[in-house]
């Protein structure tokens, strides 16, 4: 049977990639919130796109700084991800008072969070227009990082439930990827 999606839960059909922990930081500040809009844009040099709302603190950071880290957490994150996504940063120090390991990027400012299975280091690609239009960020990719046990020669490994990355359903639901199936020619 064939059921009608509401058209303004239309974009949960397609929102089901990895969540992302996205980190930012300015001078002595630095934030971070959950976003479950971004996605690959291009291989050489790599792109991506995230959206990040004009009124978070992140936002504020990254016109600031022209840069942010995409860290993409795991099953035991799910707790940190969903308070990270549902506070502000603009009085409290989020890393601090979720308990968030504030690792050092390779080429950026802003912190890489430890625990995830992996991190892409960004740099924004400047497009005023449609940052103030639709609030979506084109970054370059500057640096990416794995850890070994999640993604290694260029594949995820979910043979540990650990390691498996979340994706967010709406409404404080998440799911994490299963088993995986290879498909031969």
């Amino acid at each position: 049977m064939i059921l009608p999606v509401e058209l303004k839960k239309a974009y949960r059909l397609l929102n089901h990639g990895p969540v992302v922990l996205v980190s930012s930081a300015h001078g002595p500040a630095r934030n971070v919130m959950a976003a479950a809009w971004s996605m690959p844009l291009d291989f050489d040099p790599p792109k991506i796109s995230v959206v990040i709302d004009k009124n978070t603190y992140t936002r504020e950071l990254i016109d600031a700084s022209g840069e942010f880290v995409l860290n993409i957490p795991c099953r035991r994150l799910a707790q940190a991800t969903l308070q990270v996504g549902s506070s502000s940063g603009r009085d409290t120090d989020k890393f601090a008072h979720y308990g968030l390991e504030a690792l050092p990027a390779e080429i950026v400012k802003a912190p890489r969070i430890g625990g995830c299975a992996g991190w892409l280091e960004c740099r924004v690609i400047p497009n005023p227009d449609i940052a103030a239009q639709h609030d979506l960020f084109l970054a370059e990719v500057v640096a990416a990082a794995a850890d070994s046990r999640a993604f290694a020669d260029g594949h995820w490994n979910f043979s540990s439930e650990e390691w498996h990355t979340l994706h967010y359903v709406a409404g404080g639901n998440f799911f994490v990827t299963g088993e995986t199936l290879e498909v031969s020619a």
